[in-house]
């Protein structure tokens, strides 16, 4: 049997061998299309050079794309399990031509793999091309052979493929295959297309238009190529099925799952075993790329993939994380091909297991609500859409469980509720997710770039150079000059300058000439390697073609360089003390501070900061050479330069390297190895001294620390050293014995606010006890409330529980109110009354007295509160009022 791992190799090989570049596949995260929230297609990370906005060295390509699609209009996760062939995540193999070659050479090329390499029956293959396409008609009949029977005309868009309302745009041919009238379906165009019979095996787009805004279109003067084969799909028809979740790939995860979840490989648990192998493939691409569950934009995407995943794991019989101990098999099967996920393999299934963790705890606190709204209800009364969806949002409780829950109570959900809820919480995701990352480049820097090409940098060696202005961009548009007074941005043809990239900021500084003279305040990068000094003129004016002094601000550029070397010394300490899970997640290197973000999943204690700090301060103390090297980008890795996944890197890359390990087994090696194109220090000893002054959580999973250096990380200790003596004067204390000082005083007051406690609540009983004689009939039940100053919500349950003992039989309602202005009401009903009085609807009466919102419990017990303890009064009144009606 041929295995999706040689499928895979045998397609990239085939068009290698036609003089195809083979390029990695893009992120999953589009680097040049933030209108996409994962990449779904090959052509993706082609966007801009179908476009003509970007120039690559080839002019033909091959490639496996990595794509999810999970959200938005590309969105197939309610699917995945249920059908023979959808996927959240799934490989396109595809073959493109920008220019080169077109329609014969690729439907011919098409043709000989799927026949030939592949050895697919020819007369198991039909293709449809758009009904206006007659030159595809006569290539397919002329090359393939095929009857006109088996060549179908589609009018539709199906068959028309477009990048928008305007720009490149083409017909497309596509490749099916007849699995034979023993599978229900019917062939493409047929009312009964949408059956498994006829499937979609390779999709040919054939760019050849300019789409104009009047509706017209243009022939493009080279037309382009645009393929893509689903690896999966044409994996089960190379194996003998028709369902991709029994080729033999997914067999190993589906075995898996069911391995983990210690359930049985019986039709009953096929769906949800199903899911769990998809989605495993999912999250785990997904967070080895950085993306992390949260609950906005593509977070909130992967957060919902992964508890889907562990829902099915639960109906499976999983009572325990069982999920992240599948993410070893994933990288065993696809590692090879894409080796991201053995390298971020601890931190993958680290993330997975502590998302695990957290939905199994939501899930029974999300029990607990759900009984006791289901409590609350009347016998067929639904549960409102909006409380279902409070439970899937705040909990992660999926809605199917909550429509079984309430099944067995004769109950049901408000579903048009819930969806209306759901379109609203998609909204705000849409609306907070501020895309890829990559924003959209003004169309005025490509005319710069085309005109002044890259930018030479000579910031390695320099801090001042001379350059001459090859462009002034003021408002988003060219212009001959900037006068005194103006902001700008200026391009010269080289420059000392560093542009801001790879979390390093960028430089500020002066630029001069007899003409006038400027403050730099910043530089970017622009359509590439354009070095865009914005900057303001401060005297005279600046002109296109005008010879300038440049000169960096050299303080901040040292004080920038040391910040950037102690970033890449703390990064390997970080990963020593913690483990080689710690990869990179983010930095920002500055002139004052150093910040770094890095996977792991847990606080850093004060301990292990101290071991990271010594580490690499015993770095900065030999004072050894940085070296600086270029290097081919895979002779890099090789060598064991760290590389940012995700990251774009060229053919050749700078790797710097800096210090010695002083013991262990790899004594002598280089301590840290990067490729980075970020300006260093000379000697380590410049950097003088690190200082870990903050560490902090910025995302599940993701921690950060702030560090100082030099001369600001001498002031810092100073400043905390100066602090501990002022401390240790208040408590009156030695500065060494301070610290048990404080924590003597510390326990000292626990111990007053428990007595303090104690005797208010002593109190508020006595006072209840004192009004339980001041009950009042209202509509035939006897009622007692009352409002209760300076005392803690918590201890307001306990207080009614002991009022209704008192009264027998009745309702209790206490109004709590604290020093923070705001106030808690606890209500309850003895059990007699609860068939015909729920506590839930009279508590949320007075908690909307109190301008609050909702409440819960049970019918005999509920609690809510509310911002305004002004209106304590107000809220007995409205619960009176609840209980007349």
């Amino acid at each position: 049997m041929t295995s999706v791992n040689d499928i895979r190799r045998t397609f990239v090989d085939y068009f290698v061998d036609e003089g195809h570049e083979p390029v990695a596949s893009g992120p999953l995260v589009p680097r040049n299309d933030p209108t996409l929230m994962f990449t779904n297609s090959g052509m993706v990370q082609f966007k801009n050079v179908f476009t003509g906005v970007e120039k690559r060295s080839y002019k033909t390509a091959v490639t496996s794309q990595k794509c999810v699609r999970a959200g938005g209009k590309h969105n197939d996760l309610d699917n995945v399990g249920l059908t023979a062939r959808h996927l959240t995540f799934f490989e396109m193999l595809g073959n493109f031509s920008f220019g080169d070659y077109f329609k014969e050479r690729a439907i011919k090329m098409a043709w000989d793999l799927i026949t030939g390499e592949f050895d697919v029956p020819r007369d198991r293959l039909l293709v449809t091309v758009y009904h206006e396409d007659d030159e595809a008609f006569d290539l397919w009949r002329r090359i393939a052979g095929l009857p006109e029977s088996r060549i179908i005309r589609i009018a539709t868009s199906d068959n028309f493929w477009s990048m928008g309302d305007t720009g490149p745009c083409g017909p497309s041919s596509e490749i099916f295959y007849d699995y034979g009238e023993d599978v229900w379906g019917g062939p493409p165009g047929s009312a009964e297309e949408d059956g498994d019979r006829f499937i979609e095996i390779w999709n040919l787009v054939f760019t050849q238009f300019d789409q104009q805004p009047d509706g017209s279109r243009l022939v493009l003067p080279h037309p382009c190529v645009d393929t893509g084969m689903g690896l999966e799909r044409i994996s089960a028809l190379l194996q003998g099925t028709n369902n991709v979740f029994e080729t033999d790939l997914f067999k190993v995860l589906v075995d898996g799952a069911a391995q983990v979840t210690g359930s049985s490989l019986i039709s009953d648990n096929l769906v949800s075993q199903r899911v769990v192998a998809d989605h495993l493939r999912s999250m785990s691409f997904l967070i080895a790329e950085g993306v992390l569950p949260s609950s906005e934009g593509r977070g909130y995407v992967l957060r919902r993939i992964m508890r889907r995943a562990m829902r099915h794991a639960t109906l499976l019989g999983a009572g325990e994380p069982v999920i992240h101990k599948l993410v070893p098999v994933l990288a065993q099967e696809m590692g090879q091909a894409y080796p991201e996920l053995v390298q971020g393999e601890a931190m993958v299934s680290e993330t997975v297991r502590l998302e695990e963790e957290r939905f199994l705890k939501t899930l029974s606190r999300g029990l607990q609500m759900l009984n006791e709204e289901v409590a609350a209800l009347k016998p067929g009364e639904a549960l409102a859409g909006e409380t279902a969806f409070r439970l899937y949002d705040t909990y992660g409780f999926p809605l199917d469980l909550t429509v079984d829950a309430l099944r067995a109570t004769s109950n049901s959900v408000d579903l048009a509720g819930f969806d209306a809820a759901m379109r609203e919480q998609k909204a705000l995701a849409r609306s907070s997710w501020k895309g890829s990352g990559a924003a959209a480049t003004d169309e005025v820097w490509f005319g710069v770039a085309d005109k002044a090409g890259a930018t030479e940098f000579l910031g390695y060696e320099t801090e001042r150079s001379e350059g001459e202005i090859i462009a002034l961009v003021k408002d988003g548009a060219e212009v001959q000059t900037l006068k005194a007074g103006e902001t700008g941005f200026v391009v010269f043809n080289q420059t000392p300058f560093y542009a801001q990239a790879g979390g390093q900021v960028g430089d500020t500084g002066q630029l001069s000439s007899d003409k006038g003279e400027a403050r730099v305040l910043d530089v970017s990068k622009q359509a590439g390697e354009v070095f865009a000094h914005k900057a303001e003129v401060t005297r005279g004016e600046l002109d296109r073609g005008l010879a300038m002094q440049l000169q960096v601000n050299t303080g901040r550029r040292c004080a920038i360089r040391a910040n950037h070397s102690a970033t890449h010394l703390l990064h390997e300490a970080l990963r020593q003390v913690l483990g080689s899970h710690v990869v990179q997640k983010g930095s920002l290197v500055g002139p004052d501070r150093l910040r770094f973000d890095f996977s792991h999943t847990k606080p850093v204690s004060a301990g292990e900061i101290a071991k990271i700090e010594d580490l690499a301060n015993a770095i900065i103390v030999q004072n050894s050479a940085v070296e600086t090297r270029l290097m081919d980008v895979d002779e890099a890795r090789e060598a064991g330069a760290m590389a940012l996944f995700g990251e774009k890197y060229g053919d050749e890359v700078r790797v710097v390297s800096m210090g010695e390990v002083p013991e262990g087994k790899r004594a002598g090696k280089v301590w840290s190895m990067e490729l980075c194109g970020g300006t260093h220090v000379r000697r380590t000893g410049d950097i003088g001294l690190v200082s870990v002054v903050q560490e902090n959580s910025v995302a599940a999973g993701v921690r950060r620390i702030e560090a100082l250096t030099g001369a600001r990380a001498r002031n810092w200790l100073g400043a905390q050293r100066e602090q501990l003596r002022a401390i240790a004067a208040a408590v009156k204390s030695a500065p060494q014995g301070a610290v048990e000082k404080v924590q003597l005083l510390l326990e000292e007051r626990k111990k007053l606010e428990r007595q303090l406690a104690e005797a208010r609540q002593k109190l508020a009983l006595e006072d209840a006890k004192a009004g339980a004689g001041e009950t009042q009939n209202i509509g035939g039940v006897s009622f007692l409330g009352r409002v209760i100053g300076d005392i803690q919500p918590k201890d307001l349950r306990g207080l009614v529980d002991k009022s209704k003992k008192q009264i027998g039989s009745g309702v209790v309602a206490i109004v709590g109110t604290g020093g923070d202005g705001k106030a808690a009401v606890a209500v309850g009903v003895t059990s007699d009354l609860t068939d015909n009085l729920s506590a839930v609807d009279l508590v949320r009466a007075g908690s909307a007295a109190l301008g609050g919102k909702g409440g819960g419990g049970r019918p005999d017990m509920a609690q809510a509160g509310g911002p305004d303890g002004t209106r304590a009064e107000a809220a007995l009144d409205a619960i009176r009022a609840e209980l007349q009606d």
